[in-house]
């Protein structure tokens, strides 16, 4: 591959580059893999763990969910080093399709070995691989975009935001069935062939892409120092309230489908598996997606003229009403009235326009505010905001979870704790906000910014 005379600049077009549709297939084959792996996740270590002689090894459901926040976090974790060893040594493209292969490696193991051993080694595989390419392949993204079609970069990024949500609707509502019907080899096998035909998508485009190259020492040297060090922080600090949303969303996937397990499963005529309810954030993406950009953006702007910054300023306050939704279905089960699943699909709805808000904002913003030798490194600081909120999580669990395994408080006041916090959160935000000067940077433009900067640093 490294011999293969490729692009190592965007083309000059005004047209969407040729390269993303591979990239976008690509996408929507790896979120297939990981959303339904991680839908039954939960589900499988409570109800389907064995020891290696077949005999029941079952996790109760306070230590499933740290090992799925655990999981989770780990899994945004490793792109740190993901960007280094991208634009530093191998180049997004060889960073990916390598990694990609150590992910494969994990999903079989999960298909194969169904003990805590194989669940240890597949998701730590899983995390290394996964994690290493999620800063690549969204910041791959705008690579492939120069000054004369960036105006389709917003496109091209909602378009990449709906592969994700198309890959995960059909495996979340595919993967549980596989799950109950086939055992937990055909419901970890099949998105671990799903992750096999990605990698061969992402291969086929390689003459396609634009391949910026690696930086090697000299960006070691531009982004740790004092310059890089200061642009990481500017960015940091908005980060740390995206890690407040990421807190709250992806318990989508482990509390909410305990407390659906809990609920009457049977709405709009069908009797649904617990873990396939969360195939409705990715249906409401789909809507909320053009209904956000094309009216409620331009309605809400005409009052409150909306920034990107201002966007995940809301987002959290939306995510935080998700959770007030959630506490009231608690209360409702506590008082023995067991509500129907459908009372879930008000907290969905809000809790899939709090992504749409924060994550496909955060998505551009990091990948527009980093300059241009640092696009992964900033993609992954936006990851590792997933990672801390999932962390932090884990970590309430093991503050609250008593030497039984039962929990300190629960149920309603579990869940308004966390609306309070993603709701209060903006009072501070306000501040970051305000304080914030964005500064824009895409491959082949050289803005006056960096000019002034360059010449600064020269001096």
């Amino acid at each position: 591959m490294a011999n293969t005379p490729y692009l190592t600049a965007p083309q000059k077009m005004s047209t969407m580059p040729p390269g993303i549709p591979y990239i976008i297939g690509n996408e929507a084959a790896e979120r297939f893999n990981f959303y339904g792996m991680r839908a039954i996740l939960v589900v499988f270590m409570t109800q389907y763990l064995v020891t290696r002689s077949g005999a029941p090894d079952l996790m109760k459901e306070s230590e499933a969910n740290q090992w799925y926040h655990w999981f989770v976090a780990s899994n945004y974790f490793f792109p740190a080093l993901g960007a280094i060893i991208a634009d530093a040594f191998w180049g997004k493209y060889r960073t990916i399709f390598w990694l990609s292969l150590v992910y494969c490696a994990g999903s079989l193991v999960l298909a194969f070995d169904h003990t805590r051993l194989g669940l240890g080694l597949g998701l730590g595989l899983i995390a290394f691989g996964a994690g290493g390419i999620k800063p690549c392949v969204s910041s791959h993204v705008g690579d492939q975009f120069g000054p004369d079609n960036k105006h389709l970069i917003s496109k091209a990024f909602s378009w990449f935001y709906i592969s994700v949500n198309a890959g995960s609707f059909v495996s979340i509502l595919l993967t549980p069935w596989l799950l109950q019907k086939y055992g937990a080899g055909a419901a970890f096998g099949i998105p671990a062939v799903l992750m096999l035909v990605a990698t061969w998508a992402f291969w086929l485009g390689r003459g396609k892409f634009a391949h910026i190259p690696p930086g090697g020492k000299t960006f070691l040297r531009d982004t740790f120092n004092r310059e890089g060090w200061s642009v990481i922080g500017r960015i940091a600090v908005v980060f740390a309230f995206v890690a407040v949303f990421w807190s709250l969303w992806d318990q989508s996937g482990g509390e909410w489908v305990l407390q659906a397990e809990k609920m009457d499963l049977h709405f709009l005529g069908i009797t649904w598996y617990s873990s396939q309810i969360q195939t409705v954030n990715g249906l409401m993406i789909l809507a909320f997606i053009p209904l956000l950009h094309y009216v409620g953006y331009p309605l809400i702007s005409r009052v409150f003229p909306l920034t990107p910054l201002r966007k995940i300023g809301l987002g959290l306050v939306v995510t935080g009403l998700s959770f007030l939704v959630s506490a009231w279905i608690e209360r409702q089960l506590a008082a023995g009235l067991k509500p129907n699943v459908g009372w879930q699909m008000p907290a969905y709805a809000l809790l899939s326009a709090g992504e749409v808000m924060v994550s496909i904002t955060s998505l551009e913003f990091a990948y527009t505010q980093a300059p241009r030798h640092m696009k992964s490194i900033i993609m992954s600081l936006y990851l590792l905001s997933i990672s801390a909120g999932n962390a932090f999580t884990a970590l309430v669990y093991m503050f609250i979870t008593k030497p039984d395994g039962t929990l300190k408080w629960h149920g309603a006041d579990y869940y308004t704790f966390y609306a309070y916090l993603s709701i209060g959160c903006v009072a501070a935000y306000i501040f970051v906000a305000k304080a914030y000067k964005e500064k824009t940077h895409l491959q082949g433009e050289v803005s006056e910014t960096e000019i002034e900067a360059d010449n600064t640093a020269a001096t």
